[in-house]
């Protein structure tokens, strides 16, 4: 009877080794992670509005990855439906101390803000269901689309320590609260999904930036393109994200962020995916994604010297 002999070597020329060893090569990479930080504060509005494009999601976990690079970061959850502030695990029930305050009381940003368990860095200005009537109490008020603005920019000035980047989650409808956000912010940051119908609205979307950038906010522009729900096993997705990099070449990311379950899981239990499984493909391309906007940031503004 012969000998049966197991052979242990690793065969990497299958798809899956050449997959787990691409991951490992990119957290080796990832391993002393510590970001450039911005001499004044980054804010971003994250937007689309197209639903389920990862857009919360990607606020989440950008803001995590940011924090995990060594940068104080304020989310501000803009929509009614709170999704980011359950994702970053802070409390966000009626009668909590909310973004509402902000926008129709004139609370200070800092009354409401709340630290986020994921991280010491990492704040978030919570939304509650108030907001859902907040579009038609801000109708009446003076300055109606610059009071987040307005609040943002006391709250910055007078912050110590100062905050690096503030990302801003909003509705995925553009009324009254996506306006003030849009005002607020002095970048644009837009999640693409590698699926279908990709680029649908985003046209629309970009019109409204620019209606924004010429009437009420000069310093808007349209910096970062990400690219969310990749699978690179479709001709499609590939597809997909050939075109978004010939559209907006300079604006579209390098990181891909993947379709994954693992990023589909974190929320549900209050965390990122950068915690709930910070070797996961979905947190590695997270930290990635961070680490370029960081990246970019520091070649603009020597380019800008």
């Amino acid at each position: 009877m012969h000998a049966v002999t197991t052979d242990t070597s690793f065969d990497d020329s299958t798809p899956l080794a050449r997959e787990i060893a691409d991951l490992t090569r990119r957290r080796s990479a990832l391993a002393d992670y510590s970001l450039p930080l911005p001499e004044r504060p980054r804010v971003f509005t994250v937007a689309n509005q197209k639903g389920g494009v990862g857009k919360t999601t990607t606020t989440v976990n950008l803001a995590a990855a940011l924090a995990r690079g060594g940068a104080r970061v304020l989310v501000i959850d803009l929509d009614p439906q709170g999704n980011a502030s359950t994702a970053l695990g802070v409390d966000h029930r009626a009668e909590t101390p909310s973004v509402y305050d902000v926008l129709v009381n004139e609370e200070p940003i800092e009354s409401v803000m709340q630290r986020s368990p994921e991280s010491p860095l990492l704040y978030c200005v919570p939304a509650t269901i108030d907001l859902a009537g907040a579009e038609i109490e801000l109708v009446s008020l003076v300055a109606r689309e610059t009071r987040l603005r307005n609040a943002l920019d006391a709250f910055l000035s007078s912050a110590e320590p100062a905050f690096s980047y503030v990302l801003i989650d909003c509705p995925p409808s553009l009324g009254l609260l996506t306006v003030n956000a849009f005002v607020a912010a002095r970048e644009v940051l837009i999640p693409i999904q590698c699926e279908y119908y990709a680029l649908e609205g985003l046209s629309q979307l970009l019109n409204n930036i620019q209606l924004i950038e010429r009437h009420l906010n000069p310093d808007l522009t349209m910096s970062t393109i990400l690219l969310t729900m990749f699978d690179g096993r479709t001709n499609l997705a590939n597809q997909v994200a050939q075109e978004v990099r010939e559209h907006f070449p300079k604006e579209t990311l390098d990181a891909l962020i993947p379709r994954s379950v693992r990023i589909s899981e974190a929320p549900s239990y209050g965390q990122s995916v950068i915690s709930y499984d910070t070797n996961s493909p979905g947190s590695v391309s997270y930290l990635e994604a961070a680490a370029e906007i960081a990246r970019r940031g520091e070649h603009r503004r020597g380019e800008n010297r």
